[in-house]
């Protein structure tokens, strides 16, 4: 077991560092096939993202690369709302006794969507830049920001999945920000968030920190490996591919 979760973690690890692709979109639907309970996949992965999210937020903090205003507006609605989706599931009794189909669903319709918005910006990013929301200034959308924050939170708190990929998106779209600036605010509120989460569930004892352990054995190298083949392998095709996967993945757990 402990073999093949680490070897697990080396192929999203490196699937990630290659692609860019959020880990937890790859992690937590194979996780649950391999027959883990799914607020435990959830759980183990959100502690799992917020310590690999760590060694991204010191890096991007060395290079000035992080929006410390927006990723306030975006954790003031982000970090409560997960907190409300996680306490939900834990705390009522009519959602717990129900809380492993309520996941599944749930992860489906996120993976679903997860899966088209690649698509999406791998195929027609250009031609949704610019817009008149990213000529606003940041103060302009603070409101916007905060309920994009309560939004995602609630679904990264219910699946652990888009604490990157899902605010990705929506900053790619509606803020005008450099490359680097745009991952560095990502990674950033990213790690706030599944920080969070991570402690609640583990509260809950929703972690299996041995699990969290044997993924980061193998997922570390991974996403080395990934990052340095990523300037010589195509991202797009494989951003394409693995979106394809996701949407299968997605549409199966429905």
């Amino acid at each position: 077991m402990s073999v093949s979760i680490a070897i697990m973690g080396l192929v999203v690890g490196c699937l990630v560092g290659l692609t860019g692709v959020g880990g937890a979109a790859l992690l937590t639907p194979l996780l649950i096939v391999m027959g883990i309970n799914p607020s435990i996949a959830v759980g183990t992965d959100l502690v799992y993202n917020s310590i690999t999210k760590l060694f991204g937020v010191s890096q991007h903090w060395k290079q000035n690369t992080i929006n410390f205003k927006m990723v306030k507006y975006l954790a003031l609605g982000s970090v409560p709302s997960a907190v409300i989706a996680i306490g939900t599931l834990h705390l009522f009794p009519a959602f717990h006794q129900h809380q492993e189909q309520i996941i599944k669903h749930a992860l489906g319709y996120v993976l679903t969507f997860v899966a088209i918005s690649i698509i999406v910006r791998v195929f027609f990013d250009k031609k949704f830049r610019p817009n008149r929301w990213q000529l606003q200034p940041l103060e302009q959308k603070r409101t916007l920001t905060i309920l994009i924050g309560v939004f995602f939170g609630f679904i990264v708190g219910l699946t652990s999945i888009g604490s990157g990929s899902l605010f990705a998106i929506a900053m790619l779209y509606l803020y005008r920000m450099k490359t680097s600036e745009l991952v560095g605010t990502d990674i950033a509120h990213a790690f706030l968030l599944v920080t969070v989460a991570g402690i609640l569930s583990a509260s809950f004892g929703s972690v299996d920190y041995m699990l969290v352990a044997n993924l980061l054995i193998g997922s570390i190298p991974g996403v080395i490996a990934g990052s340095k083949l990523s300037t010589k392998v195509p991202s797009k095709p494989l951003q394409a591919v693995l979106a394809s996967i996701l949407l299968i993945s997605g549409m199966k757990l429905i």
